[in-house]
């Protein structure tokens, strides 16, 4: 009997990791409103009622999808910062700030994340899973700068939640600008001033 539930368990798991893997190019293509159910079914090789069964809907497969980015964003910063050996606060939140912005200019970032994600999910649910991410990481580094008399004692929360929107901001900015390289390298000295500027520096 636990094999058999383990074995659906399992099933249930491949279904949806299959229907993510497929709606991610397709969303990130051609945006939320313009791919089909029928679509990512077909590309996931599974009914519109597996579809419908684990998710409830094209909104909640998108809602994984993008915090599936979020995820893989979260971790790929992680990853460089230790492959890079950084230890200064402020360092790690200028090599954590360029990376997000050098994500910016990716397709499926400004696509899902910046574009559809507020506009689908709702600002809140949008900005709640973004945070989920983001915010623990910053407010971490905020700590230890201020542990280690890198920055001046202050709020921590609150300027974390300034410096998350502020990285959201720039990456919008870069998503909606004509000239995206030109937007990136704009957005790159502003954050550069700001991060660097908490120091007192």
């Amino acid at each position: 009997m636990k094999v058999n539930r383990r074995s659906q368990t399992e099933r249930s798991a491949a279904t949806r990791a299959a229907l993510v893997r497929a709606a991610r190019p397709l969303f990130a293509q051609h945006g939320f409103s313009s791919v089909g159910t029928e679509t990512i079914v077909a590309a996931a090789g599974v009914t519109r009622g597996a579809l419908y069964h684990q998710f409830g809907g094209k909104t909640k497969l998108f809602e994984a999808v993008y915090e599936a980015i979020e995820e893989e964003l979260a971790g790929e910063l992680g990853a460089l910062i230790t492959a890079r050996g950084v230890s200064d606060p402020i360092h790690v939140m200028m090599l954590g700030a360029n990376a997000w912005l050098d994500a910016c200019g990716e397709q499926e970032v400004q696509q899902i994340v910046l574009l559809d994600g507020p506009a689908v999910l709702g600002w809140a649910r949008w900005r709640e899973i973004g945070m989920r991410y983001a915010l623990g990481l910053i407010e971490s580094l905020l700590s230890h700068a201020m542990d280690v008399g890198r920055i001046p004692p202050q709020p921590v929360r609150a300027l974390a939640h300034v410096l998350v929107g502020a990285l959201d901001e720039a990456g919008l900015y870069i998503a909606r600008a004509e000239d995206q390289p030109a937007a990136s390298e704009e957005m790159r000295t502003v954050i550069a001033t700001l991060v660097t500027g908490l120091g007192g520096s």
